[in-house]
């Protein structure tokens, strides 16, 4: 529970390199989190050359422009054909890393990808997609934003978990414990 009760959202970083040795962990996460029938949909891209994240930043208008300052993107696509819930797959992989990196003491953020607009015509999928050279028949997820974190936000308090969200049981049974 440590790693999930102090991972928080990280969207600036040290000018300080990831160490391959933490990517490949990072990779390895990735490659474990599970899938629905273990098909695997999902296939990673992992972008350390400063002047790709830089264009990757711009991927659209709004929540992607911190990456220009990380040292390190991983792109979580998948293949929708390989399977039907392709998008919860690459999702808890990509949460994978994300949990990974807060073991290792780096901080990551969650970019959305899918269902986003690079501009009026175009997708960001697509803007990605020919900047990476990711084949047509792959979607892209997301891209998480890893690095060293400039400074160490706190965890959010337990007290201000919103416990009403939970039910127990039936639907608007509180949850019987909140502390």
């Amino acid at each position: 529970m440590g790693v999930i009760r102090k991972r928080r959202s990280v969207r600036e970083f040290l000018k300080k390199p990831v160490e391959p040795e933490k990517i490949d962990l990072l990779v390895e996460a990735a490659l474990r989190a599970p899938s629905s029938r273990g098909l695997d949909p999902w296939e990673f891209i992992v972008v350390t050359d400063r002047e790709l994240l830089q264009k990757l930043s711009g991927s659209k208008p709004h929540g992607a422009d911190f990456l220009a300052g990380a040292p390190l993107g991983l792109v979580a696509c998948a293949n929708p054909a390989t399977s039907d819930v392709w998008v919860e797959d690459a999702s808890i992989a990509s949460l994978y890393v994300w949990l990974a990196a807060e073991a290792l003491g780096l901080g990551a953020c969650w970019i959305q990808i899918r269902q986003r607009s690079h501009d009026e015509n175009q997708s960001a999928r697509d803007y990605i997609a020919r900047l990476l050279r990711i084949p047509a028949h792959l979607q892209v997820e997301a891209i998480i934003a890893v690095g060293y974190p400039k400074r160490k936000n706190s965890p959010h308090l337990k007290s201000n978990l919103k416990y009403d969200k939970v039910s127990f049981n039936f639907y608007r049974e509180p949850c019987a414990e909140k502390g």
